[in-house]
């Protein structure tokens, strides 16, 4: 008879958030056991306002890429940015195997391609097991706003742990079948030892709504409307562009797309057979001019009013293609993710103002969530009845309220752990713990080819900049001497109108003169004083004068 395995003074599984935790995006999470280290998703965030210059932020590497050795895959639960963007970047530093489903490799192999790396990529299908060193690993059907999503039930030495991934519960999803929930079930009367739950709508009350409800919608308005029709939605969400080439096939119009991700995203989904376009209908957005308005619709980015998109380009009348014009439908189907919220605004008044209509979520039912609501939270835990239970993927506030959720069901408060991004869950077959150990998890600035070279004193320094502008103090010194051979010269960027502060501009002129001849006089020839004495002074003045406190840069020139 085979001995069973006492499992209650075993090695612990290390749960490790990495991102996606008290923020939108950069999901990323690692189970560790003994030597096998397996990630869930990758992805990265968008930068917020006082980010300046700043085009993406990514996860820290630094803790998988010291572990390696140990990495046995990374597992993906659908295709949206917050949870793949990042790919490529790790894979510049290390190369993994990744699994996922059709549509989630799909959208991945298009990424690495712009950044020209080959990756080990698997496909899995719903139900699919894939074993990963101590990990094994089942793909379980999802439904999200992107076709393909599946939540993950990965069996450990320590107990099952299930992710969801993104999810919400629609019952009548466009394009597919519903989620497996007798799967869910199963799985749940068998005992799952910890649940990592997607938290992005826990403060919404009630449940989300199907995208069958948009799908109404739209037909009601293509049906009635006699204008050129511009949609902006997101380019990932597959099920939602289907539906608008269907409407648009159903009243006989062509259709256009616009923005770089939505082309590629149409292309890989056309290739995959993710959608479904009848032949003569795409038309190419540069030959749209001759085709009656009544007969034209446009699917475009931009939905966020991201400043490059195309549909800010539109309403902005910087796009090569398209022009608004008076008596256009424009339909943005999506709600503003949070912190977007003043610039979809300002999209939206442009395109007031260049005359068109003008439909967002606030004026009809034409988006719907892709997170659970509050109810649908309630269902996915009476299903599982996870033993510990991990609230992922949200601000403290949603993180909080789930908590909160899983309490009202009967969950006991010591078994529910709300973690930072690089807190490590220990989880054994009888207990879990958070544990003091900390690995790194600070966010990395991608700007330009540049990836972590931009740091928080860099980003304080382009919020000074951006607040109150630069000086330049240029002079040119007999470093023999320690006399001024020529300058001081002043110049300001960001600061003042030089013109018509000329008198401000002479004073301190002046000032630095007096301020180097004063240092000449006390004999200090070492420049780090020489520019220390003239920033101190001149920052002084600057302020008495002005209220303002302007970067300083003095440069020397050595005669």
């Amino acid at each position: 008879m085979r001995k069973r395995t006492n499992k209650k003074g075993g090695s612990p599984l290390r749960v490790i958030p990495i991102g996606g935790l008290n923020e939108i995006g950069k999901n990323m999470t690692v189970l560790e056991y003994k030597e096998d280290l397996l990630i869930i998703d990758c992805g990265l965030s968008f930068p917020e306002d006082e980010m300046y210059g700043i085009d993406i932020v990514i996860p820290d590497f630094s803790y998988v890429v010291k572990n390696k050795e140990k990495i046995k895959g990374m597992i993906l639960t659908h295709g949206h940015e917050d949870h793949i963007g990042a790919i490529p970047y790790l894979l510049k530093q290390i190369n993994i195997p990744i699994y996922g489903t059709r549509l989630t490799l799909g959208l991945v192999e298009n990424k690495l391609k712009e950044h020209g790396i080959k990756a080990d990529l698997n496909t899995v299908a719903h139900g699919d097991r894939v074993q990963l060193g101590a990990f094994n690993a089942e793909a379980i059907r999802s439904t999200h706003s992107v076709a393909d999503a599946i939540c993950w039930c990965i069996d450990t030495p320590v107990g099952r742990v299930f992710h969801t991934g993104d999810f919400k519960i629609d019952y009548t999803p466009v394009g597919g079948a519903p989620m497996d929930f007798a799967r869910l079930a199963e799985l749940g009367s068998k005992g799952v030892q910890l649940m990592l739950c997607d938290s992005t709508n826990a403060t919404r009350p009630g449940y989300s709504m199907s995208e069958q409800t948009v799908g109404i919608t739209l037909e009601n308005i293509f049906r009635n409307s006699e204008a050129r029709i511009i949609i902006a939605t997101f380019s990932s969400n597959v099920h939602r562009v289907q539906r608008i080439i269907d409407n648009a096939v159903m009243v006989g119009r062509k259709v256009a797309i616009s923005g770089r991700s939505m082309v590629n995203v149409v292309n890989i989904a056309m290739e995959l057979g993710y959608l479904t376009v009848p032949a003569n209908v795409l038309v190419d957005i540069n030959k749209t001019k001759n085709i009656p308005d009544k007969e034209l619709v446009i699917i475009t980015t931009g939905s966020q009013g991201e400043p490059m998109s195309a549909l800010s380009r539109m309403a902005s009348a910087d796009h090569k293609a398209v022009t608004i014009k008076k008596g256009d439908m424009v339909i943005l189907s999506s709600s503003p993710v949070p912190g977007n919220e003043k610039t979809v605004s300002n999209v939206v008044n442009k395109l007031f103002e260049k005359g068109a209509e003008v439909i967002y979520s606030d004026i009809a039912d034409i988006h719907v969530s892709g997170h659970a609501c509050e109810e649908e939270l309630k269902l996915m835990h009476s299903l599982i009845k996870p033993k510990f239970f991990m609230p992922v993927h949200g601000e403290y506030r949603h993180l909080k309220r789930h908590a909160q959720i899983a309490e009202s069901l009967g969950e006991d408060p010591e078994n529910i752990f709300i973690l930072e991004n690089g807190n490590v869950l220990s989880v054994t077959a009888n207990k879990a713990e958070i544990l003091k150990e900390e690995v790194p998890s600070q966010a990395v600035y991608v700007d330009g080819l540049g990836v972590g070279d931009v740091g928080n004193i860099v980003l304080r320094d382009r919020k000074l900049l951006s607040e109150s502008g630069l000086i330049i103090v240029v002079a040119a010194i007999d470093k023999a001497s320690g006399t001024i051979c020529s300058g001081p010269d002043i110049i300001s960027r960001g600061f003042v109108y030089v013109r018509e502060n000329e008198n401000l501009i002479e004073q301190a002129r002046n000032l630095v003169s007096n301020t180097l001849d004063k240092c000449c006089e006390e004999n200090i020839k070492d420049w780090n004083a020489l520019k220390s004495a003239v920033r101190d002074d001149l920052r002084s003045f600057i302020y008495k004068q002005t209220k303002r406190s302007p970067v300083i840069l003095p440069i020397f020139l050595e005669v």
